[in-house]
């Protein structure tokens, strides 16, 4: 039966019969508003326990920020521990759908039984980013390939470069959505169903092929609020951030879970 686009979106979040509902291993269409329900289901998990996620979220942007200005290693570590910090604020959510507390250790407890395959997911990222600059290095050259490492700072020589840079950002970013797609559900499919890296990969991307309209409208809501967010100091983001995180798993619920 074809969902109603027009439908008003539904809350599979606080339901926690789980007996009641239906596994989608591929994930299924839903109506376009649920990309705002996303959001909003979203935020009904952050504030049960806010003081938990912001603190979570903080450890989150200092591990980030500390593992950058680590030359080189430091970016190849993001790249593996992001997924599996992912994975574990999933389980979080997952913890909260079922009545019980968000806490700071859920951020950390993806470093279980799932780890590797998380990890596995972070070296897939690693790889297909590798893939992009090398097609970006084989087009324009390797000087429009230095700028994005940061290589050049002279902005005469930027400027100079203009249409070609534009041309460069258009390429990386339509080349990033794939990989995005692939790896959007791929963190609670694993440490949530256990599915293997490759399994999650290709239904997380299905997932999000089918649903381009809500994550349209989605990514239209979160924006508007990422602007908001960011006029106070970026103050804003101790709950953005949060509700972001989230989000994903709302969306999960949503598109691979049927009543």
């Amino acid at each position: 039966m074809s969902t109603d686009p027009y439908a008003a979106p539904k809350s599979r979040v606080a339901d926690t019969r789980s007996g009641s509902e239906s596994f989608v291993p591929e994930g299924r269409s839903v109506a376009a508003g649920n990309g705002w329900a996303w959001v909003t289901d979203a935020w009904g998990l952050v504030k049960q326990n806010l003081g938990a996620w912001i603190v979570l979220f903080i450890i989150c942007v200092v591990i980030v920020i500390v593992l950058s200005f680590i030359p080189l290693l430091g970016a190849l570590a993001l790249y593996v521990v992001t997924p599996i910090f992912m994975g574990g604020v999933m389980l979080g959510c997952e913890a909260v759908r079922k009545g019980e507390p968000m806490t700071v250790a859920h951020l950390f407890a993806g470093f279980g039984s799932n780890a590797g395959k998380l990890a596995g997911v972070g070296l897939f990222t690693l790889v297909a980013y590798i893939g992009i600059f090398v097609v970006v290095m084989a087009i324009f050259g390797f000087s429009i390939a230095r700028m994005f490492m940061g290589g050049m700072n002279d902005p005469a020589a930027v400027a100079e470069m203009g249409l070609t840079i534009l041309l460069a950002v258009l390429i990386v970013f339509a080349l990033s959505i794939p990989i995005y797609m692939a790896m959007w559900f791929s963190y609670p499919l694993i440490v949530l169903n256990d599915y293997s890296v490759g399994q999650a990969l290709k239904a997380s991307f299905s997932a999000c092929l089918k649903n381009i309209v809500p994550f349209l409208v989605y990514g239209i809501v979160m924006f508007v609020l990422a602007i908001v967010a960011s006029i106070p100091l970026l103050l804003g983001w101790l709950l953005l951030g949060p509700v972001l995180l989230a989000s994903l798993y709302t969306g999960y619920r949503d598109i691979f879970y049927t009543a």
